[in-house]
């Protein structure tokens, strides 16, 4: 049997409330994300990203989405965080500067069309993505080799950029 949660007479898998969004994006950021990285709001290091540097407010250190450990990396990988971040472009520019030329941004996100993850509904989100956005801020940006995944089964979507290289 297939457990489920109710939100306004629609039901929604129940995973979608425990967390752990990143193991549906996981097998595909394997592809993209190679090298030294950061998983970003991971919440617990056991959910992060394989071999990278966990970064989550809930860690006994000093790191966040706007202080990171003095590194340039090869990715960023951030699953369901971007949502929570009032000044989500100074963030998106701060891991974009972050990044080594050609490295790579993956970002896994709430799909809208899932009613309770909208900031009105779940007052633990401030902002609500459409991949179109994203995109767009990503090519204003100059990344090139943009990918997009649409929404998945649960309820969110992928999408990962690489750095331009000068």
């Amino acid at each position: 049997m297939i457990e489920t949660i109710k939100f306004r007479d629609i039901e929604y898998p129940l995973h979608q409330a425990v967390g752990n969004a990143a193991q549906f994006a996981i097998p595909y950021a394997k592809h993209y994300c190679k090298g030294i990285g950061y998983d970003i709001g991971c919440m617990k290091k056991e959910w992060a990203f394989t071999d990278s540097i966990p970064i989550d407010l809930d860690f006994p250190d000093e790191y966040h989405a706007l202080n990171l450990p003095q590194q340039d990396v090869d990715y960023i990988f951030s699953s369901h965080c971007l949502e929570h971040i009032h000044e989500w472009v100074d963030v998106l520019e701060y891991w974009y500067d972050t990044l080594k030329i050609g490295g790579v941004l993956f970002l896994y996100l709430p799909h809208y069309n899932q009613e309770y993850w909208r900031p009105w509904n779940n007052r633990k989100h401030v902002n609500i993505f459409t991949s179109e956005i994203i995109k767009d801020w990503m090519e204003q940006k100059g990344f090139i080799n943009i990918f997009v995944g649409e929404k998945d089964l649960n309820d969110s979507f992928m999408i990962v950029g690489e750095k331009r290289t000068i």
